[in-house]
C-alpha cells in the first residue's frame, strides 16, 4: 500500500469522543451531504466480497501503521418490508444468508470449521435507535424473497465487516437506513428514492453516537 493510500485512510478515520472510528460505506450513491458534513468514510464497494477485501486490507494497512481505530461504524441502506421505510436502525445482529454446508451436517448460515453463530449480536449502544435484526448477502432481495430470510432487514456488506473486524478484534456497530423492501424492486429508482432521507437520519444517528461514546454507553 503506498503512502498516498495510507494518508487517505488516516484521512477516513474520525476522532469522536477521543476515539478513533473507521466508517465503512459500501456506494457513493449512499453518501450524501449530511455524511459528507461529518465523516470521510472507507468506500469498499457493492457486496460481501468487496467488502471483506476492502475493510480487510484498510485494517491491515492502519495496524502496520500504528493507526488501528477504536470502533468500526457499518453504515448505508438495507432492505426490509416490514420495517419503517426510510428510517435508520441500529443492528442488533447480523447473519450470513448466503453460507448453506447443511448437507455436511452444519447448520445453515454457519461456515465450517469456524466458531460463529447464526445470528451474532453487534452493540447497539444509542438509547433513542431502534435495533433490527439483519442479514447479509450477496443478492438484492425483493417480493417473496424476504419469505426465506430469517431478519427484519437485509443487506450486502455489514456480515463480510464484521468478519474483518473479527480478525483484529475491533467491535463493530451497525447503522442501516431502510431504502426499500416495503414494493417489489424492478429498476435503480426503486433503490434511489429514499437515498437523501437516509442520508439525513444516518448523519443524525452518526451524532447520537458521538453523544453515546461520549457518556460511556459505548465501551472503547
Amino acid at each position: 500500500m503506498s503512502d498516498d493510500d495510507l494518508t487517505m485512510l488516516d484521512c477516513s478515520l474520525a476522532t469522536l469522543r477521543g476515539r478513533k472510528v473507521l466508517f465503512v460505506m459500501a456506494a457513493e450513491a449512499e453518501y450524501g451531504a449530511a455524511l459528507k458534513a461529518r465523516i470521510r468514510p472507507l468506500m469498499t464497494g457493492v457486496g460481501p466480497v468487496e467488502a471483506a477485501l476492502g475493510t480487510g486490507i484498510a485494517l491491515h494497512a492502519l495496524q502496520a501503521a500504528g493507526h488501528l481505530p477504536d470502533l468500526v461504524v457499518s453504515l448505508g441502506s438495507a432492505g426490509s418490508r416490514s420495517l419503517e421505510q426510510g428510517a435508520v436502525y441500529q443492528v442488533a445482529s447480523v447473519s450470513w444468508r448466503d453460507i448453506d454446508a447443511s448437507p455436511l451436517g452444519f447448520a445453515k448460515g454457519v461456515t465450517p470449521f469456524l466458531d460463529h453463530p447464526v445470528d451474532t449480536p453487534l452493540p447497539a449502544p444509542i438509547p433513542s435507535l431502534a435495533a433490527a435484526r439483519l442479514s447479509t448477502g450477496a443478492n438484492i432481495v425483493s417480493g417473496a424473497a424476504y419469505d426465506a430470510i430469517d431478519a427484519d432487514m437485509v443487506d450486502m456488506e455489514t456480515f463480510a465487516v464484521l468478519r474483518a473486524c473479527q480478525r483484529f478484534s475491533l467491535p463493530l456497530v451497525g447503522l442501516r437506513g431502510i431504502s426499500d423492501g416495503a414494493a417489489d424492486l424492478h429498476h435503480y429508482d426503486d433503490w434511489a428514492t429514499l437515498l437523501h432521507v437516509i442520508d439525513a437520519k444516518l448523519a443524525d444517528a452518526v451524532d447520537r453516537l458521538e453523544i453515546t461514546i461520549d457518556s460511556g454507553l459505548l465501551a472503547l
